[in-house]
């Protein structure tokens, strides 16, 4: 008698326009999590690990890292949105609307707002709103994001195709700042930074100069913190006869790797307010050597806290080659083919002279 009691995931063509999804395993955030972010990123912002500093710029206590909060909240929507994922292709409009602490439970649903068939007709590409809320019900996160899912059954008519209009960079007007920070100028002690909002220009490019190999045991288990169940990370067995022929690294690990590595030259580059969007170019792998460098591509005002701006940032993630051996991330005729990352993201700064 076969088992007919698991949850093999959605297929492209189980997926309804305007549904929403409440996506199951509610999840605490706990200092042990923080610990451990730390532990396999590298990540050295204070704001996340001194509890004076924190409290110096207004928070109750050290603020879980912005992505760690992303990834756990986004490691939700996978048994429901990707477990079939071909591949995640992007994320949009990510806004960080309030701090998480340790002790917090997130919880998240999602909403269709997109569905597209390819022309092979074996996949095809779903749109997603997510929203995190914690133990309140206040909305912590939410983001679209879109991930081209196989077929389940290659007859299944196609939907129609609804592709939903995405803003460039979330406004301004949107971008949320805690309303108790507070400014100091001890800051640049703490953080070590020694450049703040005006020191940084349109048009420049910072190429941050250390690299961080992805060892397989360290994707594994980050994706593992994350909750995030897609076989494509886990399963060497099925992955050997993909294309592929390896496990993929999850594309949030490459994310948080280039974050952190980009902390020399950003020190002062506080919280992640949004991710306007983003792109993984090309896979990365286990023994993949991860460098990043970012560009700057806009300085905005915050009306709320004019001791503070914010910073449109590009991060670039590249594997195998360090900044200094490559020009331009995308050409005419696509990515480089090092490029892993494409992340276009908004932080917050203190300004110099407030």
């Amino acid at each position: 008698m076969s088992n007919t009691k698991i949850n093999s995931g959605r297929y492209f063509e189980d997926f309804k326009l305007n549904e929403v999804i409440q996506h199951a395993t509610p999840r605490t955030i706990t200092t042990g999590d923080s610990a451990l972010y730390i532990a396999l990123t590298g990540e050295r912002n204070p704001l996340h690990c001194s509890a004076p500093f924190a409290h110096s710029l207004g928070y109750p206590s050290t603020p879980v890292d912005d992505l760690l909060a992303f990834h756990i909240a986004f490691g939700k929507t996978v048994p429901d949105i990707s477990v079939n994922a071909v591949a995640n292709l992007g994320y949009a409009d990510v806004r960080f609307l309030q701090p998480v602490f340790a002790g917090d439970t997130l919880s998240t649903s999602s909403q269709v707002i997109g569905l597209k068939q390819n022309s092979s007709g074996k996949n095809g590409v779903v749109w997603v709103r997510s929203t995190t809320i914690n133990q309140h019900q206040t909305p912590v996160l939410s983001w679209v994001r879109w991930v081209m899912v196989h077929k389940g059954d290659l007859n299944a008519p196609a939907p129609e195709t609804v592709v939903p209009e995405l803003s460039v960079s979330v406004s301004e007007a949107h971008l949320q700042a805690p309303d108790a920070l507070s400014f100091h100028h001890e800051i640049a002690s703490a953080t070590g930074g020694h450049y703040f909002w005006e020191d940084y220009q349109v048009g420049e490019r910072i190429d941050h100069p250390a690299g961080m190999t992805i060892n397989d045991s360290d994707h594994s288990l980050a994706t593992r913190l994350y909750q995030n169940n897609a076989r494509l990370h886990f399963d060497a067995h099925m992955m050997a006869t993909n294309p592929m022929k390896q496990r993929l690294v999850y594309g949030g690990v490459v994310i948080s790797a280039c974050r952190a590595l980009s902390y020399e030259g950003l020190e002062n580059a506080l919280q992640i307010l949004a991710i306007n969007g983003g792109t993984h170019a090309n896979p990365s792998y286990a023994g993949d050597t991860i460098y990043t460098y970012t560009e700057v591509l806009e300085r905005l005002q915050l009306a709320h806290h004019p001791q503070f701006g914010a910073l449109r940032l590009r991060m670039v993630g590249l594997k195998n080659i360090t900044p200094a051996e490559i020009s331009q991330a995308k050409t005419e005729g696509g990515y480089h083919p090092n490029v892993v990352l494409d992340l276009d993201y908004t932080v917050l700064m203190p300004r110099r002279k407030p």
